[in-house]
C-alpha cells in the first residue's frame, strides 16, 4: 500500500516498539522495594495505568506542567488506593521513577525484526512527546538507537504531538516530504490524527484494544507492517 509511495517512515517510541507498561511495572517494583513503599503492585498498577494515560493526556493538551503530572500522576493513584504516602516521598519516588525507567529494555515483540526489514529501503526517524532526558537512554539501553537518522521530541520541539508543528520539524530536520511520509503510533489523537492534519500517510498500531475505525490501516502485531511496506 505504502511500498512505492513512502520514503522515511516515523514512528512513536513508547507503546509502539519500546514496552512502556512493561518497563514500567519493573521500574516502580524496583523503586517501592529500595524506598520501603508497601503497596500491592498489581493493585497499583490497575488504578496507575489508565490514571497515567489520562494525566498524559492533560499534558500534551499544555493543561498541566511536567512537574504536575509527574507528582500528581502518583499521588492520585495513592490517594485511590487509600494509601498515605507523604509529599517527601512521592517526589522522591518520581525523581527515582525517571532515573530508572530507561534502564529496563523491553520492546514489543518482533521490533528488531521490522527494524531491520525496514532499514535497507526507508530512512527510519522517531517522534516522541517522552521526556527529552531519558528517550535516548531508552533507545540505547534496548539496542535501537542506531536504526534511526533523526529523533525528535517534544522539549525540542517545544510543542507536543499532535500539534503540527512537531511534526513539521520532523520533516524539516529530516529533508523528507509528508507525501512520502509515513507515521506509525499507538495515539490515535496524537500519532494518528496529528500527523494525517500535516499530510503523513500515518498507520495504528493498536496497543490499547481500541474499537475498529477508518482513519488509517490498523496493525496488532508489528510484523504487520510488511504487509504494507
Amino acid at each position: 500500500m505504502f511500498k512505492n509511495i513512502v520514503t522515511d517512515v516515523f514512528f512513536d517510541l513508547d507503546h509502539t516498539l519500546w514496552d512502556f507498561e512493561r518497563n514500567s511495572a519493573l521500574t516502580f517494583e524496583k523503586i517501592f522495594l529500595e524506598n520501603g513503599v508497601a503497596v500491592n503492585l498489581d493493585d497499583f498498577l490497575e488504578v496507575y495505568v489508565p490514571q497515567n494515560l489520562a494525566f498524559w493526556k492533560l499534558y500534551r493538551e499544555e493543561r498541566i506542567s511536567k512537574t504536575d503530572l509527574r507528582y500528581q500522576r502518583l499521588k492520585k493513584v495513592f490517594d485511590m488506593l487509600g494509601k498515605s504516602v507523604s509529599d517527601e516521598t512521592i517526589n522522591l519516588l518520581s525523581d527515582e521513577y525517571i532515573v530508572n525507567l530507561s534502564s529496563f529494555d523491553h520492546l514489543f515483540p518482533g521490533t528488531i525484526d521490522i527494524l531491520d526489514y525496514l532499514k535497507g529501503s526507508y530512512r527510519l526517524h522517531i517522534i516522541t512527546n517522552g521526556f527529552q532526558e531519558i528517550q535516548e537512554k531508552k533507545m540505547r539501553n534496548s539496542n535501537i538507537h542506531a536504526y534511526f537518522d533523526k529523533i525528535i521530541d517534544s522539549e525540542m520541539a517545544g510543542v507536543k504531538k499532535p500539534n503540527p508543528i512537531i511534526f513539521e520539524l520532523a520533516l524539516y530536520t529530516a529533508e523528507a516530504t509528508p507525501e512520502k511520509s509515513l507515521m506509525i503510533g499507538d495515539n490515535l489523537e496524537a500519532d494518528i490524527q496529528g500527523a494525517q492534519a500535516v499530510g503523513f500517510h500515518a498507520m495504528h498500531f493498536n496497543a490499547h484494544g481500541e474499537a475498529p475505525h477508518v482513519l488509517c490501516p490498523i496493525i496488532h502485531k508489528l510484523h504487520e507492517i510488511k504487509t504494507y511496506l
